[in-house]
């Protein structure tokens, strides 16, 4: 008799490392090397905008907190459908075609953990939640 893996696992984030022998393992990479990153990049404190646009926020918590809220908003319709930033061309419509292919996904992003007990501000917790399936009512 064989045992099946667990359905009902919930995917999860994991942080995405750049060094030597890291492996992302069954996960997929949703940084901005790939179709689903975020066109708003932090660094520290500092959000800054697809139209190069800086904002301080005050602490790195508060920033990440901010682009994510930015890119959920660009997901359900706010601004233009696509950014060009440097090179990089980000496009929503590319993002919720691909959803499907996150769904029941580990997905790694380079953005810290949160640790225990605090919100996890990081685009890619907002993919986890837009492909993760409906859930299934019985009447």
């Amino acid at each position: 008799m064989s045992s099946l893996p667990q359905a009902d696992t919930m995917p999860t984030r994991t942080q995405r490392k750049r060094t030597k022998d890291w492996r992302v393992g069954s996960a997929m990479i949703v940084d901005r090397s790939s179709r689903y990153g975020n066109p708003w990049r932090v660094e520290n404190s500092v959000v800054i905008a697809p139209d190069g646009t800086a904002r301080e926020l005050g602490s790195p918590a508060a920033a990440r907190e901010h682009a994510s809220t930015c890119y959920r908003a660009w997901l359900h319709g706010e601004g233009p459908d696509t950014y060009a930033v440097g090179r990089r061309r980000f496009d929503r419509r590319r993002v919720l075609t691909g959803l499907s292919r996150l769904q029941g996904r580990d997905l790694a992003c380079t953005c810290p953990l949160p640790s225990a007990g605090e919100p996890d501000h990081c685009h890619a917790t907002v993919l986890l939640e837009l492909a993760a399936p409906p859930e299934r009512t019985t009447t």
